[in-house]
């Protein structure tokens, strides 16, 4: 498939775990079983050299210290991951410093941003706990991005946090997962659009099918919640993202490229060049890959 303009794609959203290192205690029951195998950056790159993707952005999975300077080394000796989005502990009144050794360790120039599983906390106000703030505070420091992984019930709290931290880029995840197996577009798409009246903001255009009705999604189904991210965000902030391998319980990787074209096609070529490729480097702030 050819890249979107003749240039080449950057994934900006794409995990990979190896069940032998540790294991992912989300992947649980019988919907997500697909996933209870190892998944490597060898087993994405013909899927995403075959979709025209140039470079990418591995993001973390689980909340443990030892998983981002694996990933950070795994990025240092690849030709495809440009950057690493990683996890170090917001709450911990040493996070400046547990950055600054992740940056010092190999691989450390791809450290792009920051992610917390806050999708998984209870309290829906996580982000405005005085630690959390501070740490956030301690990521904006650090010149990094903070990656938002949450519920449609938590984006108020991170529209109060970004409202707080203007020093900070946040990357909404996967459009904020909204309802798409419903039909439902409120109160996501109001909660989405406050969020996206900050101007620091952005949103990946990623994680929809598997949002989707299991095994009967459609891209006008889609469509919806892509228009309203569209509208609210603007093309120039509006990355692509794979979301692969949970994809993979949905559609495969090809297919998920295709949609995103498909979902955008009404974009100038510019504005598309911007989605598959320009602003996630603006964002994450790495340059053409040293290998391209």
């Amino acid at each position: 498939m050819a890249a979107v303009n003749d240039r080449q794609i950057i994934d900006a959203h794409h995990h990979v775990w190896d069940l032998a290192v540790r294991p992912q205690p989300w992947i649980t029951g019988e919907a997500l079983a697909p996933l209870a195998r190892s998944f490597s950056a060898l087993d994405l790159a013909p899927e995403a050299r075959a979709a025209g993707v140039s470079a990418t952005v591995v993001v973390q999975t689980v909340c443990v210290p030892e998983e981002t300077p694996e990933l950070l080394a795994l990025a240092a000796e690849s030709d495809l991951i440009a950057g690493v989005v990683g996890w170090t502990d917001l709450t911990a009144p040493g996070i400046a410093d547990a950055i600054a050794a992740l940056r010092e360790g190999p691989g450390g120039d791809r450290l792009v941003g920051i992610r917390h599983q806050v999708q998984e906390e209870k309290d829906p106000d996580w982000l405005l706990r005085p630690d959390v703030q501070r740490g956030l505070a301690a990521v904006a420091d650090a010149g990094l991005a903070y990656d938002l992984v949450v519920t449609p019930d938590q984006l108020a709290a991170c529209e109060e946090a970004a409202a707080r931290l203007d020093g900070l880029t946040f990357v909404l995840d996967h459009l904020g997962k909204p309802p798409i197996s419903s039909g439902a577009l409120e109160p996501w798409a109001a909660a989405v659009r406050r969020l996206a009246a900050l101007p620091h903001t952005v949103c990946k255009l990623s994680g929809m099918v598997t949002e989707a009705a299991p095994g009967r999604w459609r891209v006008e189904e889609l469509a919806p919640y892509a228009d309203t991210v569209l509208d609210a965000f603007g093309p120039r902030r509006l990355l692509f993202g794979s979301d692969w391998p949970v994809c993979t319980l949905q559609a495969t990787y090809g297919e998920v490229v295709r949609t995103a074209e498909r979902l955008t096609d009404q974009l100038s070529p510019a504005e598309r060049d911007a989605v598959f490729h320009d602003n996630a480097i603006d964002v994450y702030g790495f340059g053409p890959h040293p290998r391209e």
